[in-house]
């Protein structure tokens, strides 16, 4: 629920209960005896063990010591045993901390934690409890640093003891850098979230039964803001990045960009230094209209040839050419409406408030958010499935787009060198794979990219 719980608030005035009077005669909005919470718990556990069974067949393909025969010529022995090895690891430690959130969520939800909380503010605080926004705040903060002080243990063992394993953790990654990060992390919280959490109840308390259309405006500038406000103002705070320098790479991309069958209206190209926290490479785009920017990470320089990072580079302005962001901004916007449209129709129902405890004859708009959040989720992952499939085909299609440049060869070999580097998962399981990753597997990638240029020749 675009991480909602972070930044909204409580209690409804009488004038959005009244202006929900509607939603009273809504499908799962009546005040009927529907089990919310019992529902919640058992969707969490189903979906829990499911992912769990696929985390489960994956696992066992890293056991194989064999490369698949389409990457025998291509990929080394030593850095297929590496990835092997590599995501072994992180098969297991994914499948132990999925479990322990998931024991530590379904706690919490049974237990009633977050009514006692929200109970106990006012009296921990001093605060009135008819002090909406300050009640609401404190909860919210609570409810973040308590999430902060849980994963900081596995985010301390990944960092540091998984990741350095295998070779990504940097030098300059120390625990005086992990927790300067978090501090800004907390500080940006707070200077962003909380007046955002503010606006946001102000404007559903305000806009009554229309409310939802004004939310999701806002969200939608408030969106448009943070991409123009997050690379100049935010990114700076974390990583140091500065013009290419101008030299054969600099060139070779704005010529790229220049193409007349491209005509990407790149202004600057920036490089950053990932290399800062982890050996891990990628590289982005972002800008609006006219004014478009590409960021590379210095890993990614110095693994890459430059050949192969233009080569990535056209596969990535083929998803600007093609559409793709433009129609992902759409998609994106239209689940933001329904959601917000179908979260208008339940939150008047006191029987969702009452399923998780909370027993307060003025219900909170912030605890409104947090349950129906759980209504929701089921839909979430139907359109979750349903957004990985597209993402795919998007792939597929820039990678052709790239191809059709001529940067097949390229591209072919990029993509191979960024897979070992990165030591991606080169065995995966169809049905994992399927649920979980966003861009096709290397092997069906290359098989695709060689289709298109046997079609070319």
């Amino acid at each position: 629920f675009f991480h909602i719980r972070k930044y909204l608030a409580p209690r409804n005035s009488e004038r959005i209960m009244d202006s929900m009077a509607s939603a009273e005669a809504a499908p799962g909005a009546d005040g009927s005896s529907f089990p919310y919470l019992e529902a919640t718990l058992v969707f969490s556990l189903t979906v829990w063990l499911f992912e769990t069974y696929l985390d489960l067949r994956q696992y066992k393909l890293y056991f194989k010591d064999k490369l698949p025969s389409e990457l025998v010529s291509l990929v080394s022995k030593v850095s297929f045993l590496r990835s092997q090895d590599y995501n072994a690891d992180k098969a297991r430690f994914r499948i132990f901390s999925t479990a322990f959130f998931e024991i530590e969520g379904a706690l919490s939800v049974a237990l009633f934690v977050y009514p006692f909380i929200w109970t106990g503010v006012p009296n921990w605080f001093g605060v009135s409890e008819d002090a909406e926004l300050k009640r609401s705040l404190l909860f919210q903060g609570l409810l973040f640093l308590i999430s902060k002080v849980t994963r900081m243990p596995f985010e301390l063992y990944s960092t540091f003891i998984l990741e350095d394993r295998h070779g990504f953790k940097t030098e300059d990654m120390t625990l005086y850098l992990y927790f300067t990060d978090m501090i800004k992390e907390l500080a940006l919280t707070a200077i962003i979230g909380a007046p955002l959490m503010c606006a946001l109840i102000w404007l559903i308390q305000w806009g009554g039964d229309m409310f939802y259309l004004y939310v999701w405006a806002f969200l939608m500038t408030f969106q448009f803001v943070m991409m123009f406000l997050y690379p100049r103002y935010i990114q700076p705070c974390f990583n140091k990045v500065e013009p290419l320098p101008q030299n054969g790479l600099r060139k070779n991309i704005e010529a790229l960009a220049s193409r007349e069958d491209i005509d990407f209206p790149l202004k600057k190209l920036f490089q950053i230094d990932g290399s800062k926290r982890s050996h891990h490479s990628n590289a982005y785009m972002y800008g609006f209209c006219n004014n478009k920017r590409i960021v590379i990470y210095d890993t990614l320089i110095r693994q890459s040839s430059e050949q192969e990072i233009v080569a990535v580079l056209a596969h990535e302005l083929g998803h600007w050419k093609l559409n793709h962001t433009l129609k992902n901004m759409f998609i994106g916007a239209g689940q933001m409406l329904a959601m917000l449209w179908l979260f208008s129709r339940f939150i008047g129902n006191e029987n969702l408030y009452r399923s998780f405890g909370f027993t307060d004859t003025n219900n909170a708009t912030i605890i409104g958010l947090m349950l129906f959040s759980s209504v929701y989720s089921p839909i979430a992952h139907v359109t979750g499935l349903l957004m990985v499939m597209w993402s795919r085909k998007c792939e597929f299609e820039a990678d052709e787009f790239a191809v059709n440049l001529g940067y097949g060869a390229s591209l072919r070999s990029g993509l191979i060198k960024l897979q070992e580097e990165n030591l991606g998962t080169m065995v995966p399981d169809w049905l994992y794979s399927a649920y979980h990753h966003s861009h096709p597997p290397l092997v069906q990638r290359l098989a695709a990219i060689d289709s298109v240029k046997k079609k070319l020749l």
